[in-house]
């Protein structure tokens, strides 16, 4: 294995993790945030989502000797962010963390699930995507309206890095976040350069509450977005380039370690699909057996970026809302485009995925579960309707 190291793999595996890292930690806050989750217990939840997408990223591709590469469930950190407080709080949410964990162990070990997964149309799952990102994705906007002079800056640094490489957008806009902190937030007093800093948060894992409303309102959307927006991509991504790819084992070990990190209030971990295809290309080395150790070494960086997560929570607490929020937005402008493209391709099915998109983005209850259920529902009906429609109208054409 070790004769296996190349430069390429390992620059491209650091360049990956630092993308990946920078371009998310701010969805995973806003996330775990908006859940009712304290400061130590976010930093807890960062922690051990970093590390658990470090472990698999070393344990994946040492096993498979592809490039499988791991990441948190960014789309599913931007559908808590999105999504109301718990009446159980955090210790609620921490519980629908387990549940959908569990679902994730469950389709690595029935292949039916996986396949009723993939009976929602890809349009409406796109839809959904959509709509879990959309208010997430308005932040930037409002944002600008509220603190102009704070959000100008890293408007400025995410059009350069845009214009220069789109990967470069997420970094130079953190960039310019730590910038403004730095020179135009008033620092709270004992939080100045000479404060000293604790790196690792001080643990704090969450007595799981399980109510049948988390496991709709949050576990199964939260796991639809993961699958639809992380895992299958994921898969697809080493698929097109050229690795044969056995599903259910991945799947199980992501969920497995999901499952470990959730009752700290991590998020889920899963394929990876942007930094997967840094990994898997060329630019990770010519011989293709190799580029295993681009993740591999992307999972040694992110481990260590978890100790990093006390002061990361700590610079977070030190900015605006609006300013983290419109970071965390920025950062899911892409796969917003992307989700909407998908969503209406089919012009002749447009009627379902702009329902559902409507409905998941709308923030509903409906019977104290959320609209992110109600819309891939009421999508699915609509768009089954128009099928048995279009397919009963056929023989007489």
């Amino acid at each position: 294995m070790f004769r296996d190291i190349s430069f390429p793999a390992v620059y491209i595996g650091l360049l990956a993790a630092f993308v990946g890292y920078s371009a998310s930690f701010a969805i995973v806050l806003a996330g775990l945030t908006a859940m009712g989750a304290t400061e130590s217990q976010a930093a807890t939840g960062l922690f051990f989502a970093t590390i658990g997408m470090g472990v698999c990223s070393i344990w994946l591709p040492a096993i498979t000797r592809i490039p499988a590469a791991v990441a948190w469930s960014t789309p599913g950190a931007a559908f808590l962010a999105a999504t109301a407080v718990l009446p159980g709080g955090f210790a609620e949410a921490a519980g629908a963390l387990i549940y959908s964990a569990g679902l994730i162990v469950l389709t690595g070990l029935i292949p039916a699930i996986g396949r009723s997964v993939a009976v929602i149309p890809k349009p409406i799952a796109n839809a959904l995507l959509a709509g879990v990102l959309f208010k997430l994705c308005l932040a930037p906007a409002l944002a600008l309206g509220e603190i102009p002079l704070l959000v100008l800056p890293v408007l400025g640094a995410w059009l350069l890095g845009l214009t220069w490489h789109r990967l470069a957008a997420m970094p130079f806009a953190v960039i310019a976040f730590l910038l403004v902190l730095v020179f135009i937030v008033e620092l709270p007093s004992g939080l100045g350069p000479s404060a000293p800093t604790q790196w690792l948060p001080a643990l704090a894992p969450v007595a799981p509450i399980f109510t049948l409303q988390s496991f709709f309102s949050i576990a199964l959307p939260l796991y639809l977005v993961t699958m639809a927006g992380q895992n299958i991509p994921g898969f697809s991504v080493l698929e097109l380039n050229g690795y044969s790819v056995n599903r259910p084992p991945m799947l199980r070990v992501t969920g497995i370690v999901s499952l470990a990190i959730a009752p700290f209030g991590a998020i889920p971990v899963n394929m990876s699909a942007i930094t997967a295809a840094m990994m898997a290309g060329e630019d990770a080395g010519q011989n293709r057996a190799t580029r295993y150790w681009a993740a591999m070494t992307s999972g040694i960086a992110y481990v260590l970026l978890g100790f990093a997560a006390g002061f990361v929570t700590t610079l977070a607490s030190i900015a605006p809302i609006a300013l983290i929020t419109a970071v965390a937005g920025l950062a899911l402008v892409p796969a917003l485009v992307g989700a909407i493209s998908a969503a209406f391709r089919d012009t002749a099915q447009l009627e379902a995925p702009a329902l559902t998109f409507l409905i998941a983005a709308s923030g509903m209850t409906l019977l104290d579960i959320s609209g992110a259920f109600w819309g891939v529902i009421v999508g699915a009906v609509i768009w089954r309707a128009k099928s048995w429609a279009a397919a009963a109208r056929a023989p007489g054409q």
